[in-house]
């Protein structure tokens, strides 16, 4: 059992890292819209419809996606002064803690966020821009993909915490 979870944890911190790396690409889409967007409003002074819109979907995009990445590195904001006052110990103890109640945390939010996507995806929804793109149930369905993987990595964590591998993943203090 003890392999099988690590090799799980191993999986799970790849698939994170692949996925975390590949939202780079968005952010990169994002500055090439945004900046075709400022010539055509100031170059030619014909804006566009769709820039606005489809730079916020991409940034979210890659924002909700990432979430397995920054987790699997431990880069989430966190209060180091605690870290640097207490023992190496008890900071172990409350890396667990903290693991669990993201993993409770991100559960209910999961399960609050499950009913609105299938709803759009059942009748989607459309955003009533000029562009009117489906850009409701894109985000309402990713938003819960975003948190599947935070909560599949989460528990890579917990599992690397278990084992004492923590120190392992690329990432961390």
């Amino acid at each position: 059992m003890r392999r099988f979870l690590a090799t799980y944890a191993d999986v799970m911190d790849r698939v994170s890292v692949f996925v975390g790396q590949g939202c780079s690409v968005l952010f990169f889409a994002c500055i090439g819209v945004s900046a075709l967007e400022v010539v055509m409003r100031y170059g030619f002074d014909r804006p566009t419809v769709w820039s606005t819109e489809l730079a916020m979907t991409l940034c979210a995009s890659a924002w909700v996606l990432a979430v397995g990445y920054v987790t699997e590195r431990h880069r989430h904001i966190s209060i180091t002064m605690i870290e640097t006052l207490i023992s190496p110990r008890l900071w172990h103890v409350f890396r667990l803690l903290q693991m669990l109640i993201s993993a409770g945390a991100i559960l209910v939010l999961t399960l609050a966020l499950w009913g609105p996507a299938v709803k759009a995806l059942r009748h989607v929804e459309y955003s009533g821009t000029a562009l009117n793109s489906i850009q409701p149930t894109y985000l309402k369905v990713l938003l819960v993909v975003g948190c599947i993987l935070y909560l599949l990595q989460l528990a890579a964590n917990v599992i690397r915490w278990a084992h004492g591998t923590e120190g392992e993943s690329a990432g961390g203090h």
